[in-house]
């Protein structure tokens, strides 16, 4: 229950052809590539961008911590 077997992915299959037709379904995936190789690039830049963050702004732990005062 929940999952999608060979019959349900091809009834879908069947609609989304007689939907778009033969001719649009190229240009459709082409935009879905795009748009997932889009996301893939921007989330590798954000990953990229919070590890360079995180590690700029550590502090050392070597700090003199004698003179606190409570």
């Amino acid at each position: 229950m929940g999952g999608l077997g060979a019959p349900e992915i091809i009834i879908i299959l069947v609609i989304v052809l007689l939907l778009f037709g033969g001719r649009k379904i190229p240009e459709l995936m082409k935009g879905l590539g795009q748009g997932v190789k889009e996301f893939k690039d921007a989330s590798n830049k954000d990953n990229t961008t919070t590890t360079t963050t995180n590690t700029s702004t550590t502090r050392p732990t070597t700090e003199d911590t004698t003179n606190v005062h409570p």
